[in-house]
């Protein structure tokens, strides 16, 4: 079979100028992995197609025999008119990602058939249905151990210069947190470790210095972690990878051996400065009370702290946005994130929300996380998107920026790097957004 695989981005411009296009079409800074595993283990008789819509328009054709889409809640419209054009041409087409596998149904008036959960499990058998034209509606995804072969290593080539490679070691989060789709999709919460073996023999063949691992997170299981690390030393590669600070605060040994084997910086999900906050949405891993323990235990290591936070929850008042920024400050994170807590669907969040009528958009284009698509308990919409913003201008003022600029550099030249860029991306970045 001719079989296209389409992964989806948020938004699609009509058009570039010259510089973007350029930028767009020359660095793969992040590449994606779930599409490019799909394409490594179909059987070599079928000819892939990949798409990214960053990098290439769709091709419309009725020569293929299966249209595969790919797609994110904030892309799903886009998704589904691209469906429907395939549809138009008698091709059969499938869905699949979280939007997918929460929206089914949805997603059914599009498609021939959803790909639910991580489907590489029940990809094959898929393709099996689809050679002789019996597609079923819903895969229900398997768990992983039931692969009938390891995942090899990816070798489908993305265009332009692929600056960091990606890998999973893992899947699967079981901590549940009540705005994560990611463990809310079905199968998301079940905990996945790969051979060391395979992970050590596909990290050799990145062809790129530095990784970033997609885990949900490699202090779920710090002895596998601390094996993987340990195999990892002498393969002399750089790479970021998400963890909690459960672990982060109290396992030196982990610290250690992360640095060791090539740790740059650990991406820690904070969400809150507030204990009320955390423990509303279930973080079981978070305490906020050791935050400084944990970033601290990095720093000592040489190691950057990139911190994610999110405001919006019903425990947060208009004070949050001012006490959050001089917290992080105070505590030394080198790069944060800020986005607004968003109902995607398939989670406790959407469900608890739609049940109480606050719920104001279904426009899947809203769904960026940096729009309001609920009313806030306590306070406007308004105040909650004015408050973001004006968390980016005082977290990232020339001032601040600087300071953890300088502060970076006794960490070495990857972290320094890191934190330079980083900082200063988003420093410009801020002075852009409204006033």
């Amino acid at each position: 079979m001719k079989i296209l695989l389409i992964e989806q981005l948020r938004t699609r411009k009509t058009s570039y100028k010259a510089f973007e296009k350029i930028m767009l079409t020359s660095f793969s800074i992040l590449p994606t992995l779930y599409m490019r595993r799909l394409a490594a283990i179909t059987p070599k008789k079928h000819h892939i197609t990949l798409i990214n819509e960053r990098y290439e328009p769709v091709i419309y054709s009725d020569d293929f025999d299966i249209v595969v889409i790919h797609f994110t809640t904030a892309s799903a419209n886009i998704a589904y008119e691209t469906a429907d054009n395939f549809k138009r041409l008698n091709v059969p087409v499938i869905l699949c990602g979280l939007h997918a596998s929460a929206m089914p149904n949805e997603g059914l008036k599009h498609a021939d058939s959803i790909l639910m959960g991580r489907g590489e499990a029940n990809w094959i058998t898929l393709l099996k249905d689809a050679e002789i034209n019996s597609l079923k509606q819903k895969y229900d995804p398997k768990p992983y151990e039931s692969l009938s072969k390891s995942i090899p290593p990816t070798n489908v080539r993305l265009p332009g210069f692929q600056l960091m490679g990606a890998i999973e070691a893992t899947r699967g989060c079981p901590y549940l947190c009540s705005f994560c789709p990611e463990s809310n999709t079905p199968n998301g919460s079940h905990y996945y470790k790969r051979s060391i073996t395979e992970i050590i023999e596909e990290i050799k063949k990145a062809p790129q210095r530095i990784i970033m691992f997609y885990d949900a997170s490699l202090t779920i299981d710090p002895v596998f972690t601390k094996k993987l690390f340990k195999q990892m030393i002498p393969l002399k590669k750089k790479f970021f990878c998400n963890g909690n600070v459960d672990v982060l605060s109290k396992d030196d040994e982990l610290i250690e051996l992360s640095k060791q084997a090539g740790c740059i910086g650990w991406l820690i999900g904070f969400e809150s400065i507030s204990q009320k906050t955390i423990d509303s949405v279930n973080k079981k891993t978070n305490t906020v009370s050791i935050y400084k323990q944990a970033i601290d235990h990095i720093h000592l290591h040489k190691m950057m702290v990139i911190g994610d936070f999110m405001f919006g929850f019903d425990t947060d008042t208009k004070d949050v946005f001012q006490t959050t920024v001089k917290t992080i400050i105070g505590l030394g994170i080198d790069v944060a994130d800020f986005t607004i807590v968003t109902p995607f669907p398939g989670t406790p969040f959407y469900e608890e929300l739609k049940k109480q009528n606050r719920i104001t958009s279904k426009n899947w284009n809203d769904y960026t996380m940096y729009s309001v698509v609920y009313q806030p308990k306590q306070m406007n919409k308004e105040e909650l998107i004015d408050g973001i913003y004006d968390v980016y201008r005082r977290f990232y003022a020339p001032k601040n920026t600087l300071l953890r600029i300088l502060k970076g550099a006794r960490f070495g030249f990857y972290p320094f790097f890191s934190i330079l860029s980083r900082n200063f991306i988003s420093m410009i970045a801020s002075t852009k957004i409204r006033n």
